[in-house]
Order: structure tokens, then sequence, then C-alpha cells
């Protein structure tokens, strides 16, 4: 295994291709899932949802995956607290639910579905895309009192200039409403950040803004939903105050492919055929290999292989 100092740190790819921001692009391709609406609200807000990305039965089954892949009984909330196996660098994930999984064919199954693959085409207005090799969550009722409001941050630095561009996106596993929290962001920064950055010290922290002033937006979203903001927004994730219900999702994002890095590329090829986790300092890895020991290497439709790049798009 890689050394810490060894890992990249970033653990959501930004573009070196792409010099216009998102919400300035002017559209080249037609529209494929996004409405005309979902690009106005996409361009000023800094987040879009989309609806049924994914069929419901690859829903339960990554949703039954995960339960076992965490050694967690959904009938048995007993087994919901057990440790994170391992502590992450960012410390606000710790005790977030992140569940290590990376390359099991579940995963892949909705990566390489032609709707989510087409709504990120919208996004970018181009279709030699990669998709992340990204986790997914599984976060039980909070125990303790904590933070009753989460966390807010951004994960791109703020101070750079240009400023970073890139996309994420989370594609819920169940229905996510005010009682098992979920993603929350600040649609009003994203949309007058220029203005509001005048009203700050120079020292500002460049990845937490000052919330004065500033109103959370919580968003609900049904199983089966995929939710693509930009990194450029404000977000976080405000916890699971439900009773007895648990929070799930899978992390889906896309970029444009870099197909001359072949350093970039031999990794993620390597990654997918050797079910591991990304050589990223963000994200941990499972230290039993679960993935290695009871899943096979997925395999991919002509789509997939495409977002992997495994192949190349031309």
């Amino acid at each position: 295994m890689a050394h810490a100092t060894d890992l990249k740190k970033d653990s959501h790819p930004t573009s070196k291709k792409v010099t216009t921001q998102l919400k300035d692009i002017v559209k080249k391709l037609p529209l494929r899932v996004l409405s005309p609406a979902d690009w106005e609200h996409w361009t000023t807000k800094g987040y879009v949802i989309v609806r049924d990305a994914v069929p419901q039965d690859h829903v339960q089954r990554l949703v039954d995956l995960l339960w076992r892949f965490d050694e967690k009984d959904p009938n048995d909330p007993s087994t919901w607290y057990a440790p994170q196996r391992r502590d992450h660098q960012m410390k606000e994930l710790n005790g977030a639910g992140m569940v290590e999984i990376y390359n099991h064919q579940y995963l892949w199954d909705n990566r390489q579905v032609q709707r989510v693959y087409d709504a990120f085409v919208d996004i970018w207005d181009m279709e030699e895309l990669w998709v992340a090799i990204d986790r997914a969550n599984l976060n039980p009722p909070k125990q303790t009192p904590g933070n009753v409001n989460g966390f807010i941050h951004w994960d791109s630095d703020t101070s750079l200039r240009p400023l970073p561009i890139g996309v994420q996106g989370v594609l819920s596993l169940v229905r996510q409403d005010g009682d098992i929290g979920g993603f929350q962001c600040i649609p009003e920064l994203f949309a007058n950040f220029d203005e509001w950055e005048k009203t700050q010290p120079t020292d500002r922290d460049p990845h937490h803004p000052d919330l004065t002033g500033l109103t959370i937006t919580n968003i609900e979203m049904n199983p089966g939903d995929l939710l693509i903001f930009n990194t450029l927004l404000a977000h976080g994730v405000r916890p699971n105050r439900s009773k007895d219900r648990v929070r799930m999702a899978q992390y889906i994002s896309m970029f444009p492919a870099d197909e001359d890095d072949l350093v970039e590329r031999t990794e993620r090829i390597s990654s997918w055929r050797d079910l591991e986790a990304p050589k990223r300092a963000s994200f941990p890895g499972d230290p039993r290999d679960w993935e290695k020991k009871n899943a096979q290497t997925a395999k991919l439709s002509p789509l997939g292989e495409k977002l992997l790049g495994l192949k190349n798009w031309h």
C-alpha cells in the first residue's frame, strides 16, 4: 500500500481541459436529460436533481450490498454503530458513514447507466468524459447531539484564481428528507459569490464560508435520484435525526477525459481491475480488502470502457 505522502491529495477531480466556468458555458450540444429549466437552475443555483437516474432494481441491490459490505444488519440497530475502520484526513468525514467500496459490479452498473452519463454530458457540454471512481455512504441516526446543523464547506479552494472547475454527484438510495438529513447547500452564495467575497476579510477561510446572513437549503430526494453540484457550491451534510432510518447514497461524478495522461489512466484501470481504492489521500480504503475477497472485476459496457479509460472515445 502506498504511503500517505505518495497519495494524491484531491479526491474529486477538477478539469484542466475546460477553462470556462460551468455556469458560463454556452451550450453547443442539445440537452439530453436536463430541461431548459433544469439548465437555468444549474447555472444559477449550482446544483440540479436528475429524477429517476437509475432503475429501482439497481438501487435495491446496491442497498443490500452496502449492508453486507459494512457487516451491518438492517433489522438490528445495535449493529449500525460499529467504529469506522480507518480515519479520514478530512476530519469532517470521520463518523460521516463513508463506505470504502469502489469497484463492485453494482457501483459500475450505476456509473454506466446511459441516463446518468447523458446528464453529465449536458453539464459539461461534451461527450468525452471519465467517471470518478468513488465510494458510497451508510449513515444511521445520530446518537450524540453534536452539531445539529451539520457542516458547510467548499471542496475547492475558493482563493485560487482562476477558480477551479469541477462537479460532484450524489445518487440517493433511500428517501432523503428533513428527518434523515443529507445534502444541504447555500445557492445564494453560489449565485452572488463575487459580491459576497468583496465583503469578506482578505484572510478568510477559502474552504469554509462565514455563514452570517446566509440561508442553508436542505435538499429532498427519492431513491434513484441523482444530485449533481458544482464544486464552487458551498455545501455539506446535515445529521440524520430520524428515529430508525438509515441514509444511504453512492457518489457518482464525471469529468473531461484526459486520455493522454497515461499515469492517471493506468491507475484508474488498475483500481478497476484489482478492486482497489484510488490512490488518493482522501480515500483511506478498506483494510479488510473485502472487494478483493468477495467480488470479481466488474464487467463494463462499451460506454463503461470509455468512462473508465480502458478504451478511447475516438
